[in-house]
């Protein structure tokens, strides 16, 4: 008799599985190979994280794991791609050219992301592109250092400048 393995309320045996996938994957994209032994090993590996990991699941229950959340979470790997690559070139330019005047301000920024994940992908990912870092996260305010605050824009459009790219996409594949 086939007994269904049941998921808890919180969908951790979902995220548990999401995890394991995951990780496996990535295991495999870094080993470059098929070969029984890396399986094995990755396998391994990916099964012992996510049982260490297993009292954390509950931050993935804001993920949308639905086949339309895919297209918004390729979208956002582009978006930030291209962001990180301007970031560092902008960067580069400033430490090239010391006399370019700097704007250095903390700004604190509210973010319609309502899951802890997506807040916490959201202050990754402006504390990864450089020239910003995400210094604290309390409920729906973020508050980053910014290097270079243009002093013309006001609270309202700083936000939009820094947040409103990632949150766009953001909101496809996570709550």
């Amino acid at each position: 008799m086939n007994t269904p393995i049941r998921e808890t309320s919180d969908g951790t045996l979902a995220h548990g599985v999401f995890l394991f996938l995951l990780l496996l994957t990535l295991w495999l994209l870094l080993a470059g190979s098929l070969d029984p032994a890396e399986l094995v090993a990755g396998a391994t590996v990916s099964l012992v994280v996510t049982m260490i990991s297993r009292p954390h699941l509950a931050i993935f229950t804001g993920l949308k794991l639905t086949p339309a959340a895919i297209p918004p979470f390729l979208s956002y790997l582009g978006l930030f791609m291209v962001e990180l690559v301007r970031a560092n070139l902008d960067m580069a330019r400033r430490v090239l050219t010391p006399s370019l005047p700097l704007q250095p301000a903390l700004v604190e920024v509210k973010t319609e992301l309502q899951s802890p994940l997506g807040r916490l992908i959201l202050a990754n990912s402006i504390t990864l592109t450089p020239g910003t870092l995400t210094v604290d996260v309390q409920e729906d305010r973020l508050l980053i250092h910014w290097v270079e605050v243009p002093p013309d824009l006001d609270s309202e459009k700083i936000a939009q400048a820094i947040t409103q790219k990632f949150e766009r996409h953001l909101k496809g594949f996570v709550k």
